[in-house]
């Protein structure tokens, strides 16, 4: 054991034979083996089946008592900003370390999303070929595609690359309610992107939402269509051929919501705008989204709004109460929001 400790980082969706060539590399290169669990504390889609509590399960479930006392979890979520994001990483394996410790990362260059591993300056990289050949994105597409009669034939056509821990855990999570919905939405999604397979360039989706708060409540949607059926969102949508960006949020936020205000009062209340266009923020494809601020102050009395159009509901939601919803969020709008309400998020 070279270093003081070693790092591991993925989102292990599930957990297969290639993770776990990493992971036992890491514990015999060093004393203490950290596993970062990327994409934390989201909502269940198909990019993310699993819970971070659920991916460090599995993972324990594949090692031995003494190398689950060696190892230590770190959920951290996404924050659609490469070097934000490989900072946190940083402070959250060195705030569990001694200053000056020699820390090892292990990693595999799938291919050029990979590139991150080569941020982490000082930490020595440690590269491994790509082990087993196995990608997650198959074994999800499977697990998705399959009928409830088929579950059993589908796991065990994953008994050379996956360990049996894996298979058992799929298993038992697959008989609660999320698979099906889950089924559903691959559906939707795969559905989706068919219908732009004859483009001749990949689509390129424009959007709009709006972040409308009020007395300290923002206005928030509750989605009423696949993807993200049932999950909180901000009120927005695409864009239209002849309006601009403001005109479509305006638009959308009264379509969805139901808000009837004076245009001039959507207009004195426009704080700010920003373009969110990470090319991993939408399971739709690449998605670039416009997002307006408003603050109407400190009012008497909320607007009424009522849920509508692809809104299943509408509703005024305490900023406070943010946090703790975070993971019943649709795509990335709760990072939207708190690009524009302050909030101290968990975890």
């Amino acid at each position: 054991m070279s270093s003081d400790a070693a790092v591991v980082i993925g989102r292990f969706q599930p957990f297969h034979h290639g993770h776990a060539a990493l992971l036992r590399e890491a514990l015999a290169s060093a004393a203490r083996v950290f596993v970062v669990l990327g994409s934390a504390h989201q909502a269940r889609s198909p990019r993310h089946p699993f819970s971070w509590q659920e991916r460090a399960e599995m993972m324990r479930l594949a090692l031995s008592t003494d190398e689950r006392q060696r190892v230590e979890f770190l959920p951290l979520r996404d924050l659609y900003d490469e070097q934000l994001w490989v900072r946190a990483v940083m402070q959250a394996v060195s705030e569990r370390l001694p200053r000056a410790a020699s820390v090892r990362l292990v990693g595999h260059f799938k291919d050029a999303t990979s590139d991150y591993l080569r941020r982490f300056t000082p930490w020595q990289l440690q590269s491994l070929p790509r082990q087993h050949g196995v990608d997650a994105t198959d074994l999800r597409a499977a697990l998705f595609e399959c009928a409830p009669e088929q579950l059993q034939a589908t796991l065990a056509s994953w008994v050379d690359v996956v360990p049996a821990s894996t298979r058992d855990f799929v298993q038992a999570w697959a008989h609660q309610p999320h698979l099906a919905r889950l089924q559903a939405e691959w559906a939707m999604l795969r559905s989706y992107r068919a219908a732009w397979a004859g483009a001749p360039y990949a689509p390129v989706f424009v959007t709009v939402d709006a972040v409308l708060t009020a007395a300290s409540h923002v206005l928030l949607i509750q989605r009423g269509q696949q993807p993200g059926l049932g999950l909180w969102a901000l009120p927005g949508g695409f864009i239209e051929p002849r309006e601009t960006a403001y005109q479509s949020a305006v638009r959308e936020l009264a379509e969805e919501t139901g808000l009837r205000l004076l245009p001039d009062t959507l207009r004195d209340a426009l704080q700010g705008s920003a373009v969110f266009d990470h090319p991993d923020r939408s399971q739709r494809g690449r998605t670039i989204s416009h997002v307006h601020h408003f603050e109407l102050g400190a009012l008497r009395e909320l607007p009424e709004v009522q849920g509508q159009d692809d809104a299943r509901l509408a509703r005024w939601v305490p900023i406070a109460d943010l946090p703790s919803m975070e993971a019943e969020f649709f795509d990335d709008h709760f990072r939207m929001l708190a690009r524009f309400v302050p909030m101290q998020t968990r975890g």
